[in-house]
């Protein structure tokens, strides 16, 4: 279960299709939507597959609330490269 007392593999589910271009000054709404999916008792899922760009702080978004705060659904091999590059280098 993550913080909200959802378990994923119970919830209802509700995509949240991101595309075009994900930066830091668009955090706070894409925020905003995954809590009220949480306060609807829905497990958000981010579709990414028409992402295009994203800058650092969005990637890091994405890492930190991946299988916590939502999943992450048809995302481009880039931004599945750019995660598993992060996570390696702060195991390190």
């Amino acid at each position: 279960m993550n913080g909200r007392g959802i378990s994923p593999k119970h919830a209802p589910h509700v995509t949240i299709r991101v595309s075009g271009k994900l930066f830091q000054g668009h955090l706070p709404y894409l925020q905003q939507l995954v809590q009220s999916a949480g306060e609807c008792r829905l497990w958000p899922l981010l579709n990414l597959s028409l992402l295009e760009e994203l800058d650092r702080a969005a990637l890091l978004y994405l890492i930190d609330g991946e299988n916590h705060a939502f999943g992450i659904d048809s995302c481009p091999s880039f931004i599945r490269e750019g995660i598993e590059r992060e996570r390696g280098s702060a195991a390190a």
